[in-house]
């Protein structure tokens, strides 16, 4: 038993397999608050862009956390942070950074480019919270990865969507509360992080082999489930982003629709916990593949959705928030498990960063799409990233994936 391991003996217990008891409660729990952040903005846009003089703007702060991530992955992925250094304490410092530059966007709310700045900032801490999250957690679980991945990617996803939770509680005026609330969460969640065990299944990385881990694709099996990411990357941003726009569109109350946007985006995490637990019997590969594949009919028929009554309209739109997140954390199970051993972090990290990349294009071309098409077929272009992740993941379909 290794130092690490045996750090983990003693803060607790351990299960059947000698992880710390705590661990995953606990790091389901730090993902989930320090992801709060991500979409804090968005969920009390109505007040920022009261201070601007500029129209939309959904698709630009967005697209600033994006680019952010895009830049801190990068940089994590070529220098190996990930694997050359213990996660927890990136997660803690990644953590307190991004908390620092939510906040500011408090001060700076008049400032449409400084809060776009403030944002691009919180993206670069994130790429220090998410895929490192992914890391530590793949540390201590060989087998049964997809279905801690699942609850991980669940609490990110409920992260992601607590914004709007917040803000369909307290009155407009108090809008600085939901930023101020989700910078606290992250402090915390980093302190939470700072005290997580490295687990037995992981290596750390030699001295950086700048590209080295573009070696990863050299795997059939890693490119199919990295570019099945890729094809879910192109939905789930526009689609959570839009959300709350097609609401609007679609006449619903006002007042009710930061509640609307949290169901769903929160029903994402159904999706990923539900997934996992299923991944166990008929494995990651195929969870992934027919979540995708749902989504992506939802897609297809979003013209046809857009012209339902308002129960079915929000009824389908929360079936479609349980799928189009859902196959995340088994994409990136598989993504894990054909890694190489010693590059599995930055592996992960790389194919975040890709995959956030693809996510701008579709958040510019609906922002851009919302003053041209009717609101009927906004999410229509959305389709094109399920029905190419489809064509690529094919092979995880097979019994070996």
């Amino acid at each position: 038993m290794d130092r690490r391991t045996q750090r983990g003996h003693h803060s607790g217990g351990t299960d059947a397999a000698g992880r710390p008891r705590w661990f995953l409660p606990a790091i389901v729990a730090a993902q989930l608050l320090a992801t709060s952040m991500w979409f804090a903005p968005n969920a009390v846009m109505p007040a920022l862009q009261a201070h601007w003089d500029v129209p939309g703007g959904v698709g630009w702060v967005t697209a600033a956390v994006q680019l952010g991530f895009i830049a801190g992955t990068l940089v994590n992925a070529l220098l190996a942070v990930a694997d050359r250094f213990h996660p927890g304490r990136v997660f803690l410092v990644a953590a307190l950074a991004g908390a620092s530059a939510n906040a500011a966007v408090i001060p700076l709310a008049d400032q449409a480019v400084a809060v776009v700045v403030a944002r691009f900032v919180v993206g670069v801490c994130l790429a220090g919270i998410y895929p490192v999250g992914m890391k530590i957690a793949a540390g201590w679980y060989r087998e049964g990865l997809g279905r801690a991945l699942g609850f991980l990617v669940g609490a990110l996803v409920l992260g992601t969507a607590s914004g709007h939770l917040l803000r369909s509680v307290l009155p407009g005026a108090l809008w600085p509360l939901v930023i101020a609330a989700t910078s606290l969460a992250g402090v915390v969640a980093g302190a939470v992080m700072a005290l997580a065990p490295e687990g037995p299944h992981l290596a750390r990385s030699g001295p950086v082999r700048f590209g080295g881990v573009f070696l990863a694709f050299r795997s059939p099996a890693f490119r199919a489930s990295a570019f099945g990411y890729f094809g879910h990357m192109w939905e789930l941003y526009a689609f959570w982003a839009f959300a709350p726009v097609w609401f609007a569109a679609h006449g619903s109350d006002p007042r009710a629709i930061p509640l609307l946007a949290f169901g769903v985006i929160a029903m994402g995490a159904l999706g990923c916990a539900g997934g996992g637990l299923m991944a166990r019997r008929w494995g990651s590969g195929r969870v992934a593949w027919v979540q995708l594949l749902v989504s992506g009919v939802c897609c297809a028929l979003s013209p046809l959705i857009f012209q339902a009554g308002p129960t079915a309209f929000v009824g389908i739109l929360l079936v479609w928030g349980i799928a189009v997140a859902g196959d995340s954390p088994q994409f990136s199970t598989l993504n894990a498990a054909n890694a190489p051993r010693e590059l599995v972090g930055s592996a992960l990290t790389l194919v975040n960063s890709v995959g956030f990349a693809i996510s701008i294009v579709t958040l510019g071309l609906l922002d851009w799409l919302q003053f041209v098409l009717p609101a009927r077929y906004l999410l229509t272009p959305l389709v094109i990233g399920p029905l190419l992740g489809l064509i690529a993941a094919r092979l995880l379909l097979r019994p070996a994936a």
